[in-house]
């Protein structure tokens, strides 16, 4: 909708993992750094987390467009599966087929795929993002999975990529022998305020903008100060930004423009904000604004409603309702 008014040749603040849009702070080039060497050198496990929203579902799919493409990978997604449901999902992406196979059968037709493959000098990567959501017994399974090894190598590296929940799992006394096991522990924090000013322009530039410098005066630092640098919140709210900018036909977005951003995303939570809000003449250019804007939620409602998996809408509210409890 904005994107013409801006200069952008596309939406530079999306929520979803695009490795084009990955800003790399040192923190973040480091952890891809040693990502990349756990997979290199074989290491058994690798653990990575960090706070929600902080990018580390974008980081592992930059690593992934990075690595040999004679690795075979398998990324599993939805960690609140059984392990029946989690096996399953891993022999698809390896393109196992074994359809009616038991559980056994299907663990022997796994260490036989890794074992070919290791003949063959090929690798073999199994990611498991949200992985604080794996229960006590599918971590223990999953340990078990490494024990697919030769007297040199493992045949299978595992990746678990969660929420710092995961660390406070693994910890458990149950866990102590997989926390053994981990050979690389790897944490990415928020970004810092001058990170933060430096990833939108980032964005900005990503997205086609000639001009970055769209996010002026006290704006960085308001965002800054709401979103306490967590990289989601601030595509959230800055794609806001740009809206309230769009309807009101301001090529820069000020400190005013924020906090209008910020009370329209906190209204549904405190009502007694309405008469505190900014009141503005509703001229026809932002009624059509506004128009349009339902529409365009009415529609994607309609395919929320159409999909046989919410897990993506509930992320989403939840990462609203994180960020207006704050």
């Amino acid at each position: 909708m904005y994107l013409e008014f801006y200069g952008l040749a596309e939406k530079p603040f999306a929520t979803t993992p695009d490795p084009r849009f990955l800003f790399l702070t040192q923190q973040h080039r480091d952890a891809l750094a040693r990502l990349t060497y756990g997979v290199q050198e074989k290491k058994g496990f690798v653990v990575l987390t960090g706070e929600v929203g902080t990018g580390k579902t974008t980081l592992v799919r930059t690593l992934l467009t990075q690595l040999d493409p004679t690795i075979a990978v398998a990324f599993v997604f939805n960690s609140t599966l059984p392990f029946e449901g989690l096996l399953e999902h891993v022999l698809e992406d390896f393109g196992i087929s074994e359809p009616n196979a038991t559980m056994a059968q299907r663990l022997l037709a796994l260490n036989h795929f890794l074992v070919k493959r290791s003949r063959e000098g090929c690798q073999t990567l199994l990611v498991v993002d949200e992985a604080q959501h794996l229960s006590v017994e599918n971590l223990e399974q999953l340990r078990l999975l490494s024990n697919f090894e030769t007297a040199n190598d493992k045949l299978v590296q595992i990746l678990l990529v969660g929420q710092p929940e995961l660390e406070a799992k693994l910890e458990l006394p149950a866990m102590r022998q997989l926390a053994q096991r981990i050979e690389l522990r790897i944490d990415i924090s928020p970004l810092s305020a001058t990170e933060m000013n430096d990833y939108i322009r980032a964005r900005l530039r990503t997205a086609g903008a000639r001009d970055d410098n769209i996010f002026t005066g006290n704006a960085p630092a308001l965002i800054a100060s709401a979103t306490n640098g967590i990289p989601r919140l601030i595509n959230i709210l800055c794609d806001h930004c740009l809206l309230i900018g769009y309807a009101d036909q301001k090529h820069r977005i000020g400190g005013d423009v924020v906090r209008e951003a910020l009370e329209s995303l906190r209204i549904r939570r405190d009502h007694h904000t309405t008469a505190r809000r900014r009141r503005r003449a509703a001229s026809p250019f932002r009624r059509g604004v506004a128009v349009a804007v339902a529409a365009a939620l009415l529609a994607g409602i309609g395919l929320f409603l159409e999909a046989p998996d919410y897990s993506h809408l509930f992320a989403l509210v939840q990462s609203m309702h994180d960020f207006l409890g704050r």
